[in-house]
């Protein structure tokens, strides 16, 4: 069975956003340990402005890095529209019906379902997000997520 999704197009801001917070979930201990141990172990307020200054401008080093991957045009083919070809082999990413590329499911190097979507990771930067409301039926949904846990992407 190939799953033929509907065309669908990233949006920047939602990029970023998703990014951020896989960001967050990944290294939230990166973040606030610092904030915690300073407070628990000395307690000044320089030590405490420096503590929280740090993890707030590795945060925007961050947000900054996300903003800048929309930017760049050779990451603009991430935010074009594309149907999706999804089987047990691969990934078939079609800007039309003569132009596309195929991904091999050993680059996807996790996958998460989400309230809305799934999320098939590549790296911290790259992703592949597919709304639900792309597939055509309750059943392509189903065959994906099977295969994810074939491919033992889901955790």
């Amino acid at each position: 069975m190939i799953i033929k999704t509907k065309k669908y197009q990233l949006e920047k801001k939602e990029y970023i956003k998703i990014s951020m917070i896989n960001f967050f979930k990944n290294q939230w201990y990166i973040v606030f340990a610092p904030i915690v141990l300073a407070g628990l172990l000395y307690f000044s307020w320089w030590w405490m402005f420096a503590v929280v200054l740090i993890p707030g401008l590795y945060i925007l080093f961050w947000y900054i890095q996300f903003y800048g991957v929309t930017m760049m045009p050779d990451s603009q083919m991430m935010f074009d529209k594309y149907n999706y070809e999804i089987d047990s082999r691969q990934i078939l990413v079609k800007l039309n019906t003569k132009q596309g590329m195929q991904i091999g499911w050993e680059k996807i190097t996790s996958a998460k379902i989400t309230k809305d979507a799934y999320m098939l990771m590549i790296s911290k930067a790259q992703f592949f997000y597919l709304p639900f409301k792309i597939f055509n039926t309750e059943t392509e949904t189903r065959f994906l997520e099977s295969i994810l846990k074939r491919k033992e992407l889901i955790k």
